[in-house]
């Protein structure tokens, strides 16, 4: 039994050592070379995607962004190939040996990364979020500016660059305002007291919408009404030319309603003491 161990150590070793090519120093600066192009190729790549989509008309801005992903996993597998090429020597064999060692090393070592690395295959193709588009994972909501390997970057209305791990669609709800097209509803809403004239309300809402500049005519606006013990809700929904201006636009809608809600003395809720004594 001790014999049959020591012999399967001894093929192990064998098999490993066939797989491997000898390293010189042409062969490092080969290498070295073609990772300093990789990454120099993936850079510019980002670069001329972004600087590209801002100077073609907007309909195309995330047609090519959402193209960058793509391109990247291309250069990467190209650039894989190539290394393996070099220093290995790929028999059937071999790359049995190659993909059973590292399929065990990176289970243990490396779950969470190789999970997301899988999960930023499958959103290639599944396509929750795409570059462009303006997603909420969790707490955090912005729009994708950066899709890696292994994370994709939000750039939230504050500005911050958020990095989410791909593998998050395992166990979160994405929602996703755009999907991929350059308008996304934004709701905005507006609360008044029950004695409010409604169709006044509905007048003005409609005016504030139609006279933004902002506002993509071709697509619907709607109107909510919802009631509360303390007064009436109207969620206003319409939408943007582009996506980027959501909190502009948002901005801009309530600045030109509440300036007609004023003109007109259109009463707000009151509460009641005990309301007030419940929100304390």
């Amino acid at each position: 039994m001790n014999n049959l161990l020591i012999f399967a150590q001894i093929e192990s070793t064998e098999t490993l050592e066939q797989l491997f090519r000898e390293i010189d120093i042409s062969k490092i600066l080969y290498i070295s070379a073609s990772i300093f192009l990789t990454w120099f190729i993936l850079a510019l790549i980002k670069w001329f995607n972004n600087w590209i989509s801002e100077k073609v008309p907007r309909r195309f801005r995330l047609l090519i962004k959402q193209s960058l992903p793509f391109q990247k996993s291309i250069v990467l597998f190209i650039a894989i190939a190539y290394l393996a090429n070099l220093l290995l020597n790929l028999s059937p064999t071999n790359l049995l040996t190659l993909t059973g060692t590292i399929a065990v090393a990176l289970g243990f070592a490396f779950k969470d990364y190789i999970s997301s690395i899988i999960a930023g295959f499958v959103a290639l193709f599944e396509t929750p979020y795409r570059v462009g588009d303006r997603i909420k994972i969790a707490e955090h909501y912005g729009e994708v500016v950066g899709y890696q390997l292994r994370t994709i970057q939000l750039q939230t209305a504050d500005d911050n660059l958020i990095t989410i791990p791909h593998n998050k669609i395992w166990t979160e709800s994405i929602s996703n305002a755009n999907t991929g097209h350059l308008e996304a509803q934004v709701a905005t809403d507006f609360y008044f007291d029950h004695s409010v004239d409604v169709e006044k309300v509905l007048r003005i809402l409609y005016q504030a919408v139609y006279s933004s500049r902002y506002t993509q005519l071709k697509l619907p606006v709607v109107v909510i009404l919802q009631e509360h013990p303390w007064g009436t809700q109207f969620k206003l929904r319409a939408y943007p030319i582009d996506a980027r201006e959501e909190f502009i636009y948002q901005t801009d809608l309530i600045r030109r309603a509440k300036g007609a809600f004023n003109r007109h003395n259109l009463p707000y809720p009151r509460l009641s003491p005990v309301f007030k004594s419940a929100i304390n």
